[in-house]
């Protein structure tokens, strides 16, 4: 069940639980170089609202936040 404002809902202080960790989205930027897991090294392209572009030599990648998987240079 989602919550319809879209934001998590409140964590109650008498709850045995630890509240979830806020998710820190990194702030990429037009000639970034970055690392991935995955693909290499690569350099930032575009950034757009939704996603950044991310050219690693042999191919171009849109990666989508949040982006677990890529650190700055």
């Amino acid at each position: 069940m989602s919550n319809p404002s879209g934001s998590r809902p409140k964590h109650l202080k008498s709850s045995p639980f630890a509240p979830a960790p806020e998710v820190v989205v990194e702030n990429y930027d037009i000639g970034d170089r970055v690392s991935h897991d995955l693909y290499g090294l690569g350099t930032v392209t575009k950034v757009d609202s939704h996603a950044v572009t991310v050219d690693f030599g042999s191919q171009a990648v849109r990666i989508k936040p949040p982006f677990a998987k890529m650190q700055h240079l």
